[in-house]
């Protein structure tokens, strides 16, 4: 096939029978599916769990979500919200896990998109069947996993689609750091974290400063005998509010514009305004600039900080039986670590020979097309400063309009130019890390996706 050819797929429209599918009911899979299906495109989504709401559905069936009895957004509901439908008027600024749920509930009902949804049904393949079409195979979840002889069911059935957008998430597989020593007391990944209970009177650790992170510290320090929070490079602590207003409302499209030295001067006066300096609190200074990495946003970090009922410390060196020994030469004695150090991109039903991902770096062009592998697309693969619901709307009306013959990709060749640039400019944004690899500037982001839409 030429590489003209692999640059126009065919609508699903123009084949008899042609058909779509989106794997996973999460915030990212349930727009999609709304916005293909008001397009009169013959979309289904497969969903493992019971219930949609993906990482929002707390203990969800799927056994994939990482969200804890506590946890609230930290981005507004002004942000989050898509862009046709707001959140309730009588939301809070920062809505409660359960809220969002409800919220996405409603959405899926409102556009009547809910009957699509095959639920409890998991996606073991995705293969290509010719140049542009799919063989999708699943199975019933609850006959999915193997039996004591270490079969799985053979329940499995296969169907093919014109097109197919992988909307499974990003927060789903724990990333374990490689630590030196052994640790005699209980050890678990932020995954798993869902209330403080059982570390009520221990002395707990927890390891990272991303959201998870300073949110379980939060948590754990008023009921845990003692609490640490260790990090290697820190960061910079944002408040959820500045001036009376949540902080994401001070960036808008037209300060995106800005230059980016002069984004972050803004940022960094109105922070000196709302906290001061972060280490006066007990918060090291990170060695990165505002900007150049994803940010932290806690109300309550830096005073429990201040008030002693949360202990910085840095990089753990090694675990030490019934302790930890750190970079600095000091040393904790602790029950129970809990390791707040990010996830794996997995896609265990992509054979590597499909899509490789090697340290959480998938090779996409602008984050959602497949460059060699025509209408295998992927929704909500970003990390942006905000909210990715919105990302994954305007995602999902660009894979649209490509399905629909509206709009065109460039040549494999130009995709894969275009996939590095645009991971040069990531480099020399942010910090290099595994957390970075995905990452995109939130408004830069749609208007890249508004010049794609337009592109016929």
């Amino acid at each position: 096939m030429t590489e003209a050819a692999a640059s126009s797929p065919p609508s699903p429209s123009a084949r008899s029978g042609g058909r779509v599918c989106v794997i996973g009911a999460g915030s990212s899979g349930i727009t999609a599916l709304k916005t293909l299906a008001e397009r009169g495109i013959d979309v289904v989504c497969f969903e493992r769990g019971s219930g949609i709401g993906g990482n929002w559905r707390f203990r969800n069936d799927n056994g994939m979500s990482s969200a804890y009895a506590s946890l609230h957004i930290n981005t507004s509901k002004e942000r989050m919200a898509y862009a046709d439908y707001p959140m309730p008027r009588d939301f809070p600024d920062y809505p409660h896990h359960s809220q969002i749920l409800s919220y996405f509930e409603e959405y899926v009902d409102h556009f009547g998109v809910r009957d699509r949804i095959r639920f409890g049904t998991t996606v073991r393949d995705v293969e290509p069947v010719d140049d542009d079409r799919w063989r999708v195979t699943v199975a019933p979840t609850d006959q999915d996993a193997a039996g004591d002889d270490g079969a799985k069911s053979d329940a499995a059935t296969s169907e093919v689609f014109d097109a197919v957008l992988v909307a499974n998430g990003h927060h789903w597989s724990p990333r374990l750091p490689e630590l030196d020593g052994s640790f005699d007391g209980e050890m678990l990944h932020s995954h798993d974290y869902k209330t403080p209970d059982a570390f009520a009177g221990r002395r707990v650790m927890v390891m990272g400063i991303g959201n998870s992170a300073v949110d379980i510290a939060s948590e754990l320090s008023r009921v845990a005998a003692r609490t640490v929070l260790s990090t290697r490079r820190s960061a910079h602590i944002l408040p959820k509010y500045a001036l009376g207003r949540p902080i994401d409302h001070f960036t808008s499209p037209s300060s995106s514009r800005l230059p980016l030295k002069l984004q972050e001067l803004g940022f960094k006066i109105m922070l000196a305004i709302a906290r001061g300096p972060q280490q006066r609190f007990g918060v090291r200074r990170p060695d990165h600039g505002l900007l150049q990495a994803h940010p932290t946003i806690s109300a309550e970090l830096l005073n429990l900080v201040g008030h002693g009922k949360i202990a910085m410390k840095p990089d753990v060196q090694r675990l030490d039986g019934d302790g930890v020994r750190f970079v600095d030469g000091s040393r904790e004695a602790l029950d129970a670590l809990v390791l707040a150090t990010g996830y794996r991109i997995r896609f265990p039903f992509l054979d590597e020979t499909v899509l490789q991902v090697a340290n959480n770096d998938v090779q996409l062009y602008r984050h959602v097309a497949h460059p060699r592998r025509p209408n295998l697309y992927f929704i909500g693969l970003v990390q942006p400063l905000g909210a990715i619901m919105p990302l994954a709307e305007a995602q999902s009306k660009w894979v649209a309009a490509l399905l629909c013959g509206e709009a065109t990709l460039p040549s494999p060749t130009e995709m894969e130019s275009a996939i590095q640039a645009d991971r040069a400019t990531m480099r020399r944004r942010y910090v290099t890390s595994d957390r970075h690899t995905i990452q995109v500037d939130f408004y830069p982001y749609l208007r890249q996706l508004d010049r794609e839409m337009a592109a016929a």
